[in-house]
């Protein structure tokens, strides 16, 4: 649970980050910005935590694959929450690393915020954090202004306060774990992977939001590729399962591996199957699975949303099937030589 709603900005510094790819350059504050305007920062407090609001954005850790400690960005966040160090020199070492990482062609230059936050509620815990925000797409607005006698109009370029690019909050707390932080990315996927394995180097943090997520997409994951007609899998059959895997996490609310096998797959050979799936799935992925843990709400919300099942038939229909798998009915229609769906329905809207 995170909750902003309290939270000040204690201070903050805007730096310029280009691509160097592009002969763009870095373009560093010499001091934090004066936050004199109590209006100024309402607006930029809604910039930077309106997206992190959400309940179903989950949290990560700083990670590296040897030493945490050599994770460039987790010394930066650990200098910053020290009230010894230099704010603005280690905001500088930020944008540097961003800059040194920021040579991939699609990256785009932008405007590069760091924020010490005070009062940030997360998980039943108050405490301090660092934002980091990267603003790199213009909007542009139209001003309408009037004098004695007319109205009149101009434009300006600027930033829309309602899409923030990039973003992250690092939680001054479980130090030893990595750090605790949520990220908002809403760029493309190519773009979210530099700015997640590049330039943060994060892993998800092990809760039952992740869990719950993990389970869901490897269940999913293993209907697609193992409960297909290749398999002598009816169609109908693999819905069903992932009918069945929705429903449990939908109406329970612990998870046990044992209790979903037998309720959600039933018959020995699928299970034997799934397991198998498991361990090579975990192997593969570097994942650590768990056999019970507490399911999170918001993350079945989240990945439901990826269970629309969608049967495509030739180049003339997409069936898309939202619900119960047996209110489809599957045959073959000897007189055209050709297969046919049966759909049964209450109401047509």
């Amino acid at each position: 649970m995170l909750d902003l709603s309290d939270a000040t900005i204690d201070k903050i510094i805007v730096h310029k980050v280009g691509n160097p790819s592009h002969d763009e350059q870095l373009k560093c504050s010499k001091d934090p910005f004066p936050l004199n305007d109590p209006d100024l920062e309402a607006v930029l407090s809604r910039f930077f935590l309106a997206p992190l609001h959400k309940k179903d954005l989950g949290f990560y850790n700083f990670s590296h694959d040897t030493d945490v400690n050599l994770n460039e960005m987790y010394h930066y966040a650990g200098k910053i929450f020290d009230p010894d160090e230099s704010f603005v020199l280690q905001s500088v070492n930020i944008a540097k690393h961003l800059y040194e990482k920021s040579h991939h062609p699609k990256v785009k230059s932008g405007e590069l915020y760091i924020v010490l936050l005070n009062n940030c509620m997360v998980e039943d815990e108050l405490t301090d954090a660092l934002g980091i925000f990267k603003s790199e797409n213009k909007d542009t607005f139209l001003k309408v202004y009037s004098d004695d006698e007319n109205l009149s109009i101009e434009y300006q370029n600027g930033i829309n306060i309602n899409k923030l690019d990039k973003g992250c909050l690092i939680f001054n707390t479980e130090k030893e774990q990595g750090f605790k932080m949520c990220i908002v990315d809403k760029t493309n996927a190519e773009e979210s992977r530099f700015w997640k394995d590049e330039f943060l180097k994060v892993v998800p943090r092990d809760d039952d939001f992740y869990q719950t997520r993990m389970v869901m997409n490897m269940a999913k994951s293993f209907c697609n590729t193992r409960l297909i007609e290749e398999n002598d899998v009816s169609r109908n059959k693999q819905l069903q399962v992932k009918d069945k895997v929705v429903q449990y996490f939908s109406e329970n609310e612990a998870y046990s591996s044992e209790a979903f096998e037998q309720e959600v797959l039933a018959e020995p050979q699928v299970i034997d199957a799934y397991r198998d799936f498991r361990r090579q799935f975990a192997e593969q992925q570097h994942l650590l699975t768990k056999d019970d843990f507490q399911i999170a709400e918001p993350a079945v919300k989240k990945e439901k949303k990826n269970f629309r099942s969608v049967i495509k038939l030739d180049k003339n229909f997409h069936v898309y099937v939202h619900g119960n798998p047996n209110m489809i009915e599957k045959g073959f229609d000897d007189g055209r030589g050709k297969f046919y769906y049966k759909l049964y329905f209450e109401e047509e809207s």
